[in-house]
């Protein structure tokens, strides 16, 4: 026997119009009723129909996550803080993994618009101009995670890249360091590949130090560019005493290369990373690495969303700070 609201109205001797007021969050009735209310809810199991609750409230009680890479570690953390609040607010998430691909995005863009969606989290991805008006043309907030945009007035949740960058490079070289290297995100990647670069090559400079070009390796954000780049890397640069790794996984591979190449971390080689992922407590040695706090984060861009949808108001951006986590990565030199 299916429990609907009629029932729950009759056994709390209230109207379906109240029980409809307190499923909705909506004002006009006591805390004595509203207690009352979802007693009787509990009691009798009533779960609202999602499709009736949109028809009074206007909304599906869904938002849309576009994650580039639904594998990732960091996207498993921003999805986390995500889901975490998303729960809060009695809604559900819809997780699109584009790949980055532009034709993938544009269908789940489309797909989402179809579902009438509340809102939008847009991680780690330029925001282009295509997506940016089929998102417009939804009438629906959208908060941009791990990624800014130059061109469109869209609110973000980010740490400082560039900032972070030197806070990572200058802990090398108040170690002692000073034949550093990076491996790191493309260049003109204008979302964390070159601000990252930006940053490592200005702490370099301000503590008077040489750098070359070929000192910094972009190769990416994954386990295998840190394998490949640390190869390139110790090629060029051969007398190099610590490496910045511009994503933990990077940071996982340059120590998988260079265990490989009996090239010993700490003692003959130091390695800094960049996310503090869970992975990154877990490796042989326990990885130094700059800390973004991405469930944090993630929490936050859906909180966001909510409120631009309740206040029909735009949002200040959020920049989130960052942190050094010393574990045993990183040799400090006499």
């Amino acid at each position: 026997m299916t429990i609907t609201i009629k029932d729950v109205a009759k056994k709390a001797n209230v109207s379906i119009a109240t029980v409809s007021r307190i499923l909705n969050n909506k004002p006009g009735y006591s805390k004595e009723t509203e207690k009352k209310v979802l007693q009787v809810i509990e009691e009798l199991g009533y779960h609202p129909n999602g499709i009736a609750r949109g028809l009074i409230s206007k909304r599906t009680h869904t938002i849309g996550v576009l994650v580039p890479e639904i594998s990732s570690m960091l996207m498993s953390e921003f999805i986390n803080g995500i889901e975490h609040a998303t729960h809060e607010y009695g809604s559900s998430v819809i997780v699109c993994h584009t790949e980055s691909q532009g034709q993938k995005t544009r269908q789940y863009l489309q797909v989402l618009k179809e579902k009438q969606i509340d809102g939008i989290v847009f991680t780690s991805e330029i925001l282009k101009e295509d997506y940016y008006q089929l998102i417009k043309d939804m009438n629906i907030p959208m908060v941009l995670l791990s990624t800014e945009s130059f061109d469109f007035p869209v609110p973000y949740v980010k740490v400082s890249d560039r900032r972070a960058a030197y806070s990572a490079t200058e802990y090398l070289i108040k170690k002692g360091h000073r034949k550093i290297g990076m491996i790191s995100g493309r260049r003109g990647d204008i979302i964390a590949g070159q601000p990252r670069i930006d940053g490592f090559m200005e702490a370099m400079r301000a503590h008077q130090l040489p750098v070359k070009e070929e000192w910094v390796v972009p190769e990416g954000f994954r386990f295998e560019d840190g394998v490949n780049g640390f190869h390139k890397l110790i090629y060029e640069f051969p007398e190099i005493t610590a490496v910045f790794a511009a994503s933990d996984e990077v940071a996982l591979g340059v120590l998988s290369a260079a265990y490989k190449m009996n090239i010993r971390v700490p003692k003959q080689l130091s390695v800094i990373g960049y996310d503090n992922l869970r992975i990154a407590e877990m490796s042989t040695p326990p990885l130094t690495t700059v800390a973004q706090p991405l469930e944090e984060m993630g929490k936050k861009a859906a909180e966001l969303v909510f409120e631009m949808m309740e206040t029909s108001r735009p949002v200040e951006s959020r920049i989130f700070p960052h942190e050094i986590v010393e574990r045993q990565s990183v040799k400090e030199l006499s």
